[in-house]
């Protein structure tokens, strides 16, 4: 029995597709990253319970923060983008957690750089209040060991590749360090959408990006680029494609960065059938209906799509295009 709704909606569930296919699906994933951290901050006495926990989202995280910190007796105070949706907005309002949402912005850049500068204001008018950072602070890796060893218990034995986009980097970069601190062979493919600096796509835009939470405008200290063997950058309309798939052949409603994941994956398992790959679902599809499930009819079929395969970040495009990761940074480095 759990002693708070948190402890158990973050409990994932590993759903096998096919013997060697299997989705790690979230209700909200973030919640295990949250609760790690402040449960670390409260263990180190770097807050303590009636303290003021501040930070920026797009909304997943938002609820996470609300949520820990309504376990552990904190306040919560959100910097949001206008992603965060009405559903969430009364749930934050109920839990007793503050909002404040920037003005709409043309483009990502602007709305992080936009909560970023807020949040800078807010914490000279509050120097009491403690800035979780979730886009640079390590602690956010914390929390998902738990995760990586149910993993690492479940999965059949051999290798795997693990596959989920790379937002701050906490959720595809934790796991697969705690999987290979357990002895696994873990190759990992990350995914991004165009217009992202962490991967160097922020020169290939994509008007239609709502993929909220896997890209990054301004840059994400918290990831650790040569954990990730291979990347691939998925704009909206593959993503798409990919989540009406997921959903009509497993029946799993999931966000667009399980759909890119899903989507993603196949294709990384056509070319090597000896590992067991997972991919990530880090969160229900409830938010994307109107703005992408809504539009259904005119996915295309998965079966049409293909990577473009790059050996420069120069030679990006979309819909679609992959590399090895590995490979691009030792040519960016001359070696």
């Amino acid at each position: 029995m759990h002693s708070h709704i948190a402890e158990a909606i973050k409990q994932p569930d590993l759903v096998r597709i096919q013997p060697d296919l299997i989705c790690l699906r979230f209700e909200t994933m973030k919640i295990y990253s949250a609760l790690g951290a402040v449960r670390h901050l409260l263990d180190s006495g770097a807050v303590k319970p009636g303290d003021t926990l501040i930070d920026s989202s797009s909304g997943i995280y938002a609820q996470a923060l609300a949520l820990a910190c309504h376990r552990y007796g904190l306040k919560c105070h959100i910097v949001g983008s206008t992603t965060v949706d009405r559903t969430l907005r009364v749930q934050l309002e109920i839990l007793g957690a503050t909002l404040e949402q920037v003005e709409p912005s043309k483009n990502l850049r602007l709305d992080q750089e936009l909560r970023v500068r807020r949040i800078a204001e807010i914490l000279e008018e509050n120097p009491s209040y403690h800035w979780m950072r979730q886009y640079h602070d390590e602690i956010h890796y914390y929390g998902y060991r738990e995760v990586a060893d149910d993993m690492d218990r479940e999965i059949p034995p051999g290798p795997v590749t693990l596959a989920g986009g790379v937002g701050s980097g906490a959720s595809t970069g934790a796991l697969a360090t705690y999987l290979r601190e357990a002895g696994r062979d873990v190759s990992v493919v990350g995914i991004q959408p165009f217009g992202s600096v962490t991967f160097g796509s922020e020169h290939v835009p994509d008007p239609d990006m709502i993929i909220a939470g896997i890209g990054s405008a301004i840059e994400f200290k918290n990831v650790r680029h040569d954990l990730y063997d291979r990347i691939h950058w998925v704009n909206f309309a593959c993503a798409l494609s990919g989540s009406v798939e997921l959903l009509r052949s497993t029946g799993i409603f999931a966000g667009l960065s399980a759909g890119a994941a899903y989507l993603t994956t196949l294709w990384e398992r056509r070319a090597d059938s000896s590992r067991t790959y997972v991919f990530i679902a880090a969160d229900t599809g409830h938010r994307y209906v109107e703005d992408a499930y809504a539009q259904h009819r005119g996915a295309k079929g998965i079966e049409t799509l293909r990577p473009h395969e790059i050996t420069s970040l120069d030679e990006l495009r979309p819909p679609w295009s992959a590399a090895s990761w590995r490979d691009i940074s030792q040519r960016a480095h001359g070696s």
